[in-house]
């Protein structure tokens, strides 16, 4: 993911969020509006929950990966996606897969 894709500002991730526009899966949940700026972008969200900082930043890692497989460029929305603590119990074609199935159910 590019910088000039990602969501970084706190109250960014919030305004998205309070949409309550989501699509969820067991492992995670992808909240989702319509675009304000020009390109689509992404933000990745995860919770000590998880574990310790190696872990959410494997867990980071691998769902960045999964972004660039899954997502086009072409998005006409931003999403902030949330993940759960039973992320790290899935193997990564389940979680995938998962993403996926949120993707394609969100409809703007």
């Amino acid at each position: 993911m590019k910088k000039n894709r990602t969501v970084k500002r706190k109250e960014e991730f919030t305004e998205i969020i309070q949409t309550r526009k989501f699509s969820s899966d067991k492992n995670l949940t992808l909240y989702y509006r319509a675009k304000k700026e020009d390109n689509s972008r992404i933000g990745i969200s995860v919770t000590k929950k998880l574990g310790n900082a190696v872990a959410r930043n494997k867990a980071k890692r691998q769902v960045r990966e999964m972004i660039k497989v899954i997502f086009t460029a072409d998005e006409n929305f931003d999403c902030i996606i949330v993940i759960r603590p039973s992320f790290k119990d899935s193997s990564y074609d389940d979680n995938k897969k998962g993403l996926e199935r949120c993707y394609k159910r969100v409809k703007i």
